[in-house]
């Protein structure tokens, strides 16, 4: 199995829910762990991402939605 290519966009912004960059949804560790992952290990990771997005976005939309009822 081949390592799949790094996520990051090379936006950082780790003020997503559970310290999750708001871009590429992954921690600061995992960030800095990726080069150290097995290809399994990333594409775990991988997977587990759009489920963070979505979360994020999610909690976006909850906090406009707050922001304007304010």
């Amino acid at each position: 199995m081949e390592k799949p290519n790094s996520p990051c966009d090379e936006y950082c912004d780790f003020a997503g829910p559970k310290g999750w960059c708001l871009s590429c949804a992954r921690t600061r560790a995992e960030c800095d762990k990726w080069w150290k992952m097995t290809p399994q290990d990333a594409h775990r990771l991988l997977d587990e991402l759009p489920k963070r997005k979505l979360m994020i976005a999610h909690l976006d939309l909850v906090r406009r939605k707050v922001d304007a009822a304010e």
